[in-house]
């Protein structure tokens, strides 16, 4: 297929520029709508006069129109940019950068969908559908238990999850570990209760800060409700989880001022799972906490990352040397590139 796209670059070169450039005006559409084109150009970063031109032929096309509130996609719109979306992605070359990744990465698989989340957040939604669709065409029927990590991600790619998954399973969404202390809806029993909810499923909460002493959650430990929630997280089928910049994480987590100076001066750079990373990979801090930690991750068949944006490249590629060989991350256009230019370093 890629040869073909070479035949049809050498006698019209600007054809993949073009095709290319006016799918993701209506891709931008389609997550911005109703959108003016001065903000459109913005996210872009188009000039007002080339998206003008392109914009005023997608209009002749009747694939987009105007109002005052701004462009939507007409219904035709929507029909040719979902249909567009498989062959952009081979076009664009994903499918190469996807087995690139993940063996760039250590791991088996990768699914890179096109935007850059520190762009647009609406890139979130699209890796959130991936996650749906592979999820649903993966997973075994039957009972499963699906722990959760918290986190703006995890917040926003819950919103994409569907009954659909629950076809044929019977699913029971947990947290992966305790609160952070951080805002209710991205805490790991909100994103666990909005999958549970989106998915028309069971969902269990786990009433536990993650970094308190030991000597408090101990008793904690005998409470038969935490001691059943901490059981249905140990026999988990199925992990879910973002990666975070370091110190974003650390100021999220309420750190101490010690704590985030140690984490500066060793350079960390990556946490998931209360564990920091610098960009070697190296482990350089731990929270001691209830839940999931990452060598639990060994005997859980199928784990999910999901993270994306340029900025969390080197996030990405530092946890990655810590992951599971057998771990699908789910990234963006923006991300994938960074690690795989090397410009994480």
């Amino acid at each position: 297929m890629h040869s073909e796209f070479a035949w049809i670059e050498a006698i019209a070169p600007d054809f993949m520029g073009v095709i290319t450039q006016r799918y993701q005006i209506l891709q931008f559409i389609s997550w911005m709508s109703p959108v003016g084109r001065r903000a459109l150009a913005e996210q872009m970063k188009l000039s007002e006069r080339v998206l003008r031109t392109e914009t005023e032929f997608l209009r002749k096309q009747g694939l987009i129109e105007s109002s005052k509130s701004g462009m939507v996609l007409t219904s035709q719109g929507i029909e040719v940019f979902q249909g567009l979306e498989q062959f952009m992605n081979r076009l664009l070359g994903f499918k190469e950068d996807e087995k690139h990744l993940a063996e760039k990465l250590g791991i088996e698989h990768c699914l890179i969908v096109s935007g850059d989340a520190d762009q647009s957040s609406r890139v979130l939604d699209e890796m959130g559908k991936q996650l749906n669709s592979t999820l649903q065409l993966i997973l075994p029927s039957g009972q499963l238990t699906i722990a959760v990590m918290g986190g703006t991600t995890m917040a926003r790619v819950a919103q994409q999850m569907t009954y659909k998954l629950s076809a044929g399973r019977e699913l029971t969404f947990v947290p992966a570990r305790g609160g952070v202390g951080e805002a209710v809806a991205i805490q790991a029993n909100s994103v666990a209760a909005s999958m549970a909810e989106a998915t028309d499923s069971k969902y269990r909460v786990l009433y536990i800060p993650e970094n308190v002493s030991a000597k408090t959650y101990q008793p904690l430990l005998q409470e038969p409700a935490v001691r059943e929630v901490l059981q249905l997280i140990d026999n988990a089928q199925v992990v879910i989880h973002s990666i975070g910049d370091a110190l974003i994480m650390a100021k999220r987590r309420s750190m101490s001022p010690e704590a985030i100076a140690e984490l500066t001066e060793q350079h960390a750079v990556s946490e998931t799972f209360g564990t920091f990373f610098d960009a070697s990979g190296k482990v350089i801090y731990k929270i001691p906490r209830i839940g999931l930690q990452i060598p639990d991750l060994d005997h859980i068949p199928y784990v999910f990352a999901v993270a994306g944006g340029r900025s969390k490249a080197k996030a990405i590629a530092a946890y990655m040397k810590n992951a599971p060989s057998r771990t699908w991350l789910i990234t963006d256009v923006g991300a994938s590139n960074a690690i795989l230019t090397g410009e994480t370093r």
